[in-house]
């Protein structure tokens, strides 16, 4: 018999959402000051919220997107929320 080992591999599992006024959309990557989103709106200027939970952590802040975010691209620029 053959013993698996993992050598202290673990696969997280991890969730990302941006949340603008009630509207929920997955965030595909995430850097210190962009995300990539998955999303088919446009939105201008505003504030927002980041979720993430990776295994049982869960965080969320607010953000500013200086942008906005276009239907077009699917990078969003991010700033902090002062």
């Amino acid at each position: 018999m053959i013993a698996e080992q993992s050598h202290g591999a673990h696969s997280a599992k991890v969730d990302m959402q941006l949340t603008i006024n009630g509207d929920t959309i997955p965030i595909t990557h995430m850097g210190s000051n962009f995300l990539f989103v998955d999303c088919s709106n446009d939105y201008p200027t505003c504030k927002a919220s980041i979720f993430l939970q990776v295994d049982q952590s869960e965080s969320r802040w607010q953000v500013i997107l200086p942008n906005g975010i276009s239907k077009n691209s699917k990078r969003v620029a991010l700033a902090p929320c002062e």
